[in-house]
């Protein structure tokens, strides 16, 4: 009898690490003053509410791949790696160029990452760090070994520019990192991640889908925009970003006296503080950016990640968090030994 194969053997997993990170931001910026033309707003009211001062817009024919490409390239650079070693490319996105190819798909062409498998994330602003894990798991396992990760988001092309409770919020930029196993480090030590379904309403843009699909009879009750309860949305994301990073310092066995740096998803300087008086750190040890860029969803956590260890925030060895929520809804953090 012909024998059958034998089966791989088991390796023990092994630690993931982000070796290099990588961020890109449109060039127009969009200042509060701008918006004081567009809508029934002012710089003051938006400050004292968000913290927001500008936040950048694509320009017309830049998608999401084209950001998340050019992040890519960034992160590439910063960690010495060549397209064609990229295994595996993770896109976390709400805003894709299509439903169908992925998002990273696109990407995967504009950097020739010829032998990289790609599929896309959707976990609202809370992708990048869903991304990590899963790359995390890949990597841990020895399915693959080079793993970009990649947040990226056009919210212009889905904000209601005559809705002056949302607009003032959002902009567009991505956000990346290169995973791999490295020597030495322990990397990738936990990350939490929950969801609640049913709060999937205070988030959300109820239209595009086959449930709401967008028509001529309905396209002036804009269903294809962000929709949020503002109130509800600052209520659950105290409380879930609060959860996760409790459960994710638990996980690791490590306190808030541990860490060197927090990374907060940037969407509203009142939660950040809302978040850093319950766990007893002063705001010093908040990176933060956005007051730049306003929310970029799953961008957001990524693009301050890369600027944070681009201006020596933190360094080998140090311990940080990063936390984020999303509509869903979704949250999640992730303890990295850098």
């Amino acid at each position: 009898m012909k024998k059958s194969p034998s089966p791989k053997p088991q390796q023990p997993n092994r630690t993931v690490s982000i070796i290099g990170t990588g961020s890109y931001v449109p060039e127009r910026v969009l200042t509060n003053a701008d918006l004081e033309a567009m809508v029934d707003t002012n710089d003051q009211w938006i400050i004292e509410r968000t913290g927001i001062r500008e936040r950048r817009i694509a320009k017309e024919g830049e998608f999401t791949s084209h950001l998340a490409a050019a992040a890519a390239r960034s992160a590439m650079a910063n960690a010495g790696v060549a397209p064609e070693e990229i295994d595996l490319i993770l896109v976390a996105t709400i805003t894709p160029d299509t439903f169908f190819p992925s998002t990273s798909c696109h990407v995967q062409r504009l950097i020739g990452a010829k032998n990289a498998a790609c599929f896309d994330v959707n976990a609202a602003c809370s992708g990048f760090l869903y991304s990590v894990e899963i790359a995390q798991q890949f990597i841990a396992n020895h399915t693959y070994d080079t793993v970009l990760v990649i947040g990226a988001d056009k919210l212009s092309s889905i904000v209601n520019w005559h809705d002056r409770n949302t607009c003032v919020l959002f902009g567009d930029g991505a956000g990346s990192a290169i995973l791999r196993s490295r020597e030495g480090s322990h990397g990738v030590i936990t990350t939490f991640m929950g969801s609640d379904g049913t709060l999937g309403d205070i988030l959300h843009m109820p239209g595009g889908g086959c449930a709401l699909p967008v028509t001529k009879e309905n396209a002036d009750q804009h269903f294809n925009t962000l929709h949020m309860n503002g109130r509800e949305t600052y209520k659950q994301a105290v409380t879930s970003m609060m959860k996760a990073a409790q459960k994710a310092l638990e996980q690791s066995g490590l306190t808030t006296a541990d860490l060197k740096c927090i990374i907060p998803h940037q969407a509203n300087i009142r939660i950040i503080e809302a978040l850093a008086s319950r766990l007893h750190l002063p705001m010093e040890k908040f990176h933060i950016n956005l007051d730049r860029f306003g929310n970029t969803s799953a961008a957001a956590v990524a693009i301050a990640l890369d600027e944070a260890n681009r201006i020596g925030r933190f360094h080998r060895g140090d311990y940080i968090l990063l936390v984020v929520f999303g509509g869903g809804l979704t949250f999640a953090s992730s303890v990295i030994q850098w």
